[in-house]
């Protein structure tokens, strides 16, 4: 259970440096005065996907109160 415990928090901080990552590419991109909206769409995709992954994996931490 311990091992699990730790994996999920390792996972998280790896999804965490690359949702970060991220914002700095978004962020250079966007500044440009004819950005690729394409690519901006993708990432912008890609880190709301993190951004809910990373939801998730947080709330598997938090033991059911209710149970």
């Amino acid at each position: 259970m311990e091992h699990e415990i730790e994996a999920i928090k390792c996972k998280i901080v790896d999804m965490q440096v690359e949702h970060y990552d991220l914002d700095v590419v978004i962020t250079k991109l966007s500044e440009n005065p004819y950005p690729d909206q394409l690519q901006l769409k993708r990432l912008k995709k890609r880190r709301l996907q993190l951004k809910d992954t990373i939801t998730k994996l947080k709330e598997q931490l938090v033991p059911d109160i209710l149970a």
